[in-house]
């Protein structure tokens, strides 16, 4: 194999709100210790859950509403805007809530949606979190998650149907690498551009990955093939920003070497 093949950014995306809609964007820039601008920087609280925004910590996604458990919520379409913080959510082509995130007028109008078409999943009042700059990642780390698209191709090849790689939900998709090639990264630095990334970790995938994300069908059950494929249920990495830069579509990655003194 090998050994620093050519790789490039295929697919950049983020995740305003855990569970909701991916938003795809062309350039970002990547700041130390941080996720993607706004990457999961709301979730929707399914009944008390103990969070505190003014002292943010990492809870399991369970406390949430998400895929894992409610694939309805890939039926609906939503859009944040950064300017004004306003989260709208669409419904067969049609805003069903709008709100201000940052404004308690604004999260009841989300907030009585969800409480009123998720009835039958919630345990208790819906309510939209944020803890500033705190990240609702699946990890108690802030990081960037990566998708090898070889891979995913591989995984296509094992079950006999092809798969939209949003139900991944990564932030970077990289096509070039060969299969599972990312699985060897952990401990290494991606350079891409001027920034830098430390992989930290391979992604566990659970029942999310059976959500497609067009039609909101649990159609698959991708955990179990990957384990009978690979002897795991690991598709991804995940990598913490050590060096800022802007990185873009079409952008080269390759694995940094040591410097030298």
């Amino acid at each position: 194999m090998i050994l620093n093949p050519p790789a490039a950014i295929a697919g950049l995306y983020r995740y305003p709100v855990k569970g909701l809609t991916p938003e795809p964007l062309q350039q970002v820039t990547l700041e130390v210790g941080h996720t993607l601008p706004a990457d999961r920087r709301y979730a929707i609280e399914n009944g008390p859950s103990g969070f505190d925004p003014a002292a943010p910590s990492w809870k399991v996604k369970t406390v949430y509403l998400m895929l894992m458990r409610n694939e309805r919520l890939a039926g609906l379409r939503s859009r944040f805007d950064d300017a004004t913080n306003v989260l709208s959510i669409r419904k067969d082509g049609a805003i069903v809530a709008q709100g201000d995130l940052e404004t308690a007028a604004g999260r009841a109008g989300i907030e009585d949606f969800f409480a009123a078409n998720f009835a039958d999943e919630l345990k208790g009042p819906p309510k939209i979190l944020s803890g500033g700059g705190h990240s609702f990642s699946d990890v108690a780390r802030k990081v960037v998650s990566i998708i090898n698209l070889a891979s995913l191709a591989e995984i296509e090849n094992v079950v006999g149907a092809a798969l939209h790689p949003l139900r991944f939900r990564a932030n970077l998709y990289v096509e070039g690498w060969p299969a599972w090639y990312e699985a060897g990264l952990v401990g290494q630095t991606l350079a891409i551009g001027a920034s830098r990334l430390k992989v930290v970790k391979t992604i566990t995938r659970c029942a999310a990955v059976n959500v497609d994300p067009d039609t909101a069908a649990r159609d698959l059950d991708l955990p179990p093939a990957i384990v009978r494929h690979r002897g795991n249920n690991e598709c991804g990495i995940y990598a913490e920003v050590t060096e800022p830069g802007a990185i873009g579509i079409g952008d080269q990655l390759t694995v940094a070497q040591p410097s030298l003194l």
